[in-house]
């Protein structure tokens, strides 16, 4: 155990159970360097005419007027003003937030997507199909402004009962729209596997490929535990800037008319169940801003914007963290796809280790089997070393702090989960590397589905409950609260994201025995 895991058994710097407290350690929340970070929000402004910002509500006297007040401009909110301006050319669409655009979360994200997801019903999977779809017109129109990628997302297992389960989830996702499956058992009249492509989207494979062959896994993944029986990549799943995309998205907003404001939605004004008013709190100064159509976005802060309106969304948030650190070893090719270990981890430790982790409530847990899913992808362009290293092995549910507290010895364990699928990353348990540790809260639903659609007051609507997959889905997201709002016909999924369908029966029992959640 490391000098940090020590601490946090003395100090006990884990966050509390139900909640975070404490302000983050300063080198904890360090970015990354420009450098490293391919498409990094230093290389743009964070938004043009940030005065401009200011002035419009204390030149508006008071009072002003909007088709549409979008609170919250992370990804979800700005996609939403895109699709109103842009594509719909509705006019005078105001954006409200107190923070620079792309600032709470989704500059935390790991900026992946997937259109590989679970059911019930293939809703998941036409919301993503369709949200990537519309993140590869823009990266066309923008000559790939954000650095979208199709280097998949590597599921793997070395549990031989799990076999079974990687062949059902892929025939039962294939079925659901993500694509044909490609088998490689090293038979003959196998179709051969095509390896990804490091930048780009254009020409690469839908659908997964399982790889049930060893001869195949470690030629293709040399570096991969030889442990590791099967493989799912699922092809038309990588990453991207978001950044690039969210302020490619918003500067096409504003040419089009959208407003940004900096400021703090206060309250909001209801009238026979009708919205008729927005109050805003920027410093000093107030501003109200009339209208008839308000879509919260607001993330995080989506059930406390919510009760503005007097609807109680059924969301909770998780913690979730991120870590990034130099793979000076280079366990980890340049070009590798996002890896990610399905079984559950029990983690080696020392006696001395497993005593002091034993005399702890907090981490006594490290000493069980802990959940699956930790995973890495590389970070940056060729030239940079960066691995981001993610893993919820400790995410009760906690009501949204900023800051928030950071857990020390999260970059140890971690490191110790991913040695597993990566041998080669085992050289950094021994002598941690110095590691940047940031992170936001999944709001989400029970069941890990999204809101989006109408509230129950006339002109309300809701884009939010994302979770872990806010960039992913944003493009789709904003473009079908954007429907909503316009009344138009909508997509064949929407009703699965609305509201209302907690009233259903048959929904309400569905919950009941909903099993897989698709979260990482």
């Amino acid at each position: 155990m490391k000098k940090v895991q020590k601490e946090r058994v003395a100090g006990g710097s884990l966050p509390p159970q139900g909640g975070a407290s404490g302000r983050c350690k300063d080198d904890y929340r360090v970015g990354f360097l420009a450098a490293d970070k391919a498409g990094d929000a230093a290389d743009l402004p964070a938004s043009r005419d940030d005065d401009q910002r200011k002035i419009y509500i204390s030149n508006s006297a008071g009072k002003s007027r909007a088709d549409v007040v979008i609170c919250g401009a992370g990804i979800a909110g700005i996609s939403a003003a895109y699709h109103l301006a842009v594509k719909r050319r509705m006019k005078r669409v105001v954006l409200v937030d107190e923070r620079p655009p792309l600032s709470l979360t989704s500059d935390k994200s790991t900026e992946c997507y997937r259109n590989l997801w679970p059911g019930p019903g293939d809703a998941m999977v036409g919301l993503m199909n369709r949200s990537v779809d519309l993140m590869e017109e823009l990266a066309r129109e923008s000559s790939n402004s954000f650095h979208l990628n199709r280097r998949g997302y590597v599921y793997v297992t070395a549990d031989p009962k799990r076999i079974s389960h990687f062949e059902r989830f892929v025939k039962e996702t294939s079925e659901l729209g993500v694509g044909p499956v490609r088998y490689h058992t090293g038979q003959r009249g196998d179709l051969s596997y095509t390896p990804h492509h490091s930048t780009g989207f254009d020409n690469e494979p839908n659908g997964m490929d399982l790889i049930l062959d060893s001869k195949i896994i470690q030629r293709h993944f040399p570096y991969l535990s030889r442990d590791i029986l099967a493989v799912i990549h699922g092809r038309r799943c990588g990453w991207l800037s978001v950044q690039q995309l969210g302020m490619y998205m918003l500067d096409r907003a504003r040419e089009n008319g959208v407003r940004l404001i900096a400021a703090r939605v206060e309250n909001i004004d209801v009238a026979d169940k009708k919205i008729q008013a927005v109050h805003l709190r920027e410093g000093s100064g107030t501003a109200t801003v009339s209208t008839q159509h308000f879509i919260n976005a607001a993330g995080p802060l989506l059930r406390e914007v919510g009760l503005m309106v007097g609807v109680d969304l059924p969301v909770f948030s998780e913690l979730h963290l991120k870590m990034a650190f130099k793979d000076t070893l280079g366990a980890v090719p340049r070009n590798a796809p996002m890896l990610i270990w399905t079984d559950p981890l029990i983690l080696s430790w020392s006696e001395e280790e497993r005593a002091m982790l034993a005399e702890s409530e907090e981490t006594r847990s490290f000493l069980e089997q802990l959940p699956s899913g930790v995973h890495t992808r590389p970070e940056g362009g060729p030239d940079s070393d960066i691995l981001l290293g993610l893993w919820a092995y400790y995410t009760p549910p906690a009501e949204p702090v900023f800051p928030f507290s950071i857990d020390p010895g999260y970059p140890e364990m971690v490191l110790r989960g991913l040695s597993t699928m990566i041998p080669g990353l085992k050289g950094y348990v021994e002598r941690l590397p110095k590691a940047t540790v940031d992170g936001g809260y999944y709001t989400k639903t029970r069941e890990n589905r999204p809101l989006i659609g109408k509230l129950p007051i006339e002109g309300a609507y809701v884009v939010g409950a994302l979770s872990g997959f806010g960039v992913m889905a944003a493009c789709g997201a904003g473009e079908l609260v954007a429907a909503h709002v316009a009344g138009s016909k909508l997509p064949h999924y929407a009703s699965a994201f609305a509201l209302e369908r907690y009233e259903d029966r048959g929904y309400q029992r569905l919950l009941e025995t909903w099993s897989d959640s698709g979260q990482l």
